[in-house]
């Protein structure tokens, strides 16, 4: 994955991933536990080989019997990069071979099968997706491509806009729980990094793949090394007609990636662009069925780390969304444009010394938007023309600067881990003074396979745009809000030998001034506001590798099930008749699946995923035309409507060759149609075939 050579220690490859920057967060020189999940539950520690790292503290013993299957990688996810045996928290991964076995067609459908996480989607292929963690709100994480933040300050609806696709990806990192002191102001409850993949050989991947609903997609994607330097280009684009009403989309998306190494320093770039266009079905509220909406993407970022003593470790970054929504589709009724920017710099770096290791750093990240609706009005000389458009202009803008400096120590014993930080952060959005954020994560290993854990990590949240200013028929929001904060507390157990995988977490997230739309009454419209919100939870999950506990292979390869519990309390007595996303959390969710070999190169996977969501969404019936605006409304019946527990069953069936491979995806087998998002009526039965041709490698 990720090798590091310091004084008086020796790190080890883990020989599945390229030794670059890139790896398992290491483009945030971080370091966190790896977890290895499975297509299912995206979930569990990973199996350690190897042997440990030896640094000025003395290390874990291991033993000549056990070395292989301890082999101990150097891995990131706090500050200062630990090895896996020594790190106190616990990252989940999914690797590229977890990715081909899911057979799914997005990013987003990948977490749909992680225990922890929850996706809630208006349409297919995450063209409308929220992704939250541990009962979160899809504006209470963090997304990270190569290390690269990429949350969306607009509104956390636009945060799960990739520019790549599956086939870029070698893996994807789970970090849940806040972490504010390691990765910012955004860290509120969790982090998803997305690592692309770092092959070094020429050649190129040709796909294409179509189906139900009038779907279709196609992309490439080619690796160029030129002396030092490698070059790795991708893009793609496809369409579909939507599985629900009004979901019908056009999307594509252009990715590049380069790196260069030398003994001195090693480098890295990236550049991104995507444009989708779809049919937002009841995106803002029911009352509008029509919605629809574009979004265009762009973000580019660099960055390095020296090998000297002193390791420094800085990166740049900069993207810009463009965004148009029309409430009515085809409209100006409703419609707004919006145009955002983030800048980002960090300066850090890592060293060893006598009494551990101590990682330091600085961050600042510029957040602005200007738009026809968010925002503080500007004067009449200060318009701007929106983008694409004539006669249109920005009147109104807003942004803030935030300014982050970290610390963080680790001292490494024989059977202990102690990793403690803080992060002390101002914002000019506020009142400009700084607010103290400190984490500490303690890891005890009494025998082999075993490592007990406790962590405690305060985060922070700043409103999104949108919950200070959108303001609509349905909407208002409130200029008011304050910052929230979450205490997160985590407790668990975690085995890991040679095919069997195994953890238990409990978690107690203290939510102080959480941000959320809400109705006071019946006939009320949402306000976003402020409360105390608590979410505590418990997550059980294991995996088997078949062939590596029986040493040879057997006709099923792999078995895992996990199951998360969530409980949620409020502590205020006002009365909300109806929350549009915090309260809307799984109580219970489980997943499981199972790969197995048909005949020759033909293999299955199956994926069972059952849950449970509490809360509950108005009722629309029938639809007619507004006497006053001549467009189409949906008209409520003023009921409550609770979600029910659903199943649904998928089977990914893949030939694999050398140099292609053929998939058939069948999605929801039993036809089974539930709601998720209220009036949403998600589709039955979806069937999706591909091939994927590959050249030169």
């Amino acid at each position: 994955m990720y090798s590091k050579t310091n004084e008086g220690a020796r790190a080890v490859v883990w020989r599945q991933f390229q030794n670059h920057g890139y790896c398992a967060f290491a483009s945030l020189k971080r370091v966190i536990c790896i977890g290895v999940l499975s297509a299912a539950t995206l979930s569990i520690a990973a199996r350690a080989q190897g042997t440990p790292d030896t640094s000025a503290m003395q290390q874990p013993r291991v033993d000549d019997e056990h070395e292989e299957q301890l082999d101990e990688v150097t891995v990131s996810g706090t500050m200062a990069p630990l090895t896996q045996l020594q790190s106190a928290r616990i990252v989940s991964v999914l690797s590229r071979a977890d990715i081909e076995r899911a057979g799914v067609q997005s990013v987003n459908d990948l977490f749909k099968l992680a225990t922890g996480v929850d996706v809630r989607q208006r349409g297919g292929f995450g063209i409308q997706t929220d992704i939250s963690i541990d009962g979160g709100t899809f504006d209470q994480m963090t997304i990270l491509l190569n290390g690269v933040n990429i949350s969306n300050p607009h509104t956390g609806h636009l945060t799960a806009d990739f520019p790549v696709s599956i086939d870029d990806i070698e893996r994807i990192e789970v970090l849940e729980g806040a972490a504010s002191r390691v990765y910012g102001a955004t860290a509120f409850g969790g982090a998803i990094n997305i690592v692309t993949r770092h092959d070094t050989s020429t050649g190129a991947t040709l796909a294409v793949q179509g189906g139900s609903f009038g779907t279709f997609e196609g992309g490439a994607r080619g690796t160029l090394p030129f002396r030092r330097v490698v070059n790795r280009l991708s893009g793609g684009g496809g369409r579909s007609d939507g599985g629900t009403t009004n979901s019908d989309w056009r999307k594509g998306q252009l990715y590049y990636q380069g790196d260069l190494s030398t003994d001195d320093f090693s480098l890295d770039w990236q550049f991104g662009m995507s444009r989708k266009a779809y049919g937002a079905n009841t995106f803002y509220s029911a009352a509008y069925p029509d919605q629809y909406e574009r979004n265009e993407r762009y973000l580019m970022s660099v960055g390095g780390e020296t090998k000297g003593r002193f390791h420094f470790t800085p990166s740049l970054s900069w993207s810009r969304s463009y965004d148009n929504f029309e409430l009515v589709r085809g409209e100006r009724f409703g419609e707004n444009f919006h145009q955002t920017d983030v800048y980002g710099l960090r300066l850090g770096g890592y060293f060893n010394w006598w009494g551990g290791r101590t990682a330091v750093s600085t961050e600042l990240r510029h957040e602005g938007i200007q738009s026809t609706s968010l925002g503080r009005d500007l004067e009449e000389s200060e318009y701007h023309h929106a983008h694409g458009e004539h006669g249109i202009y920005y009147t109104r803008s807003d942004q803030r600067t935030n300014v982050g400096y970290s610390l963080e120590h680790n001292i490494l014993l024989d059977r202990w881990t102690l990793s403690a930080g803080l992060l002390a952060d101002m914002n000019s959005g506020l009142n400009r003074r700084f607010r103290f954020y400190p984490g500490v994560d303690v890891a005890y290993r009494p025998a082999m396979g075993w490592k007990l854990y406790l962590s405690y990590n305060k985060g922070f949240r700043l409103p999104t745009f949108t919950d200070l200013y959108y303001q609509s028929p349905t909407h208002n929001g409130n200029r008011d809000l304050r910052p929230e904060v979450n205490h997160s507390t985590q407790l668990g157990v975690q085995y890991a030998m040679r095919g069997v995988q195994a953890t238990v977490r409990g978690f107690y997230h203290r939510g102080r001034r959480m941000i959320d739309w809400v109705m006071y009454d019946a006939t009320d419209t949402y306000h976003s506001a402020n409360f105390d919100l608590d979410n505590t939870g418990v997550q059980a999950q294991t995996q088997l590798d078949l062939p590596q506990l029986v040493g040879h292979r057997i006709f099923v390869e792999r078995l895992s099930i996990g199951y998360t519990y969530m409980h949620q309390h409020r502590h205020d007595n006002t009365t909300i008749y109806k929350s549009n996303y915090a309260m809307e959390y799984l109580r219970h969710k489980l997943v499981a699946s199972l790969s197995h070999r048909i005949v020759s190169r033909l293999q299955a996977t199956w994926s069972l995923r059952w849950q449970d969501r509490m809360g509950s969404y108005i009722r629309y019936g029938a639809t007619y035309v507004d006497p006053v605006t001549g467009y189409l409304r949906g008209e409520s019946t003023g009921e409550l409507t609770s979600y029910k527990p659903y199943a649904t069953l998928d089977v990914n069936l893949q030939w694999n060759a050398p140099k292609y491979q053929l998939y058939l995806a069948l999605t929801n087998l039993t036809n089974h149609r539930y709601y998720d998002l209220g009036n949403i009526r998600q589709p039955g039965l979806w069937v999706m075939g591909g091939a994927k041709l590959r050249i030169g490698r």
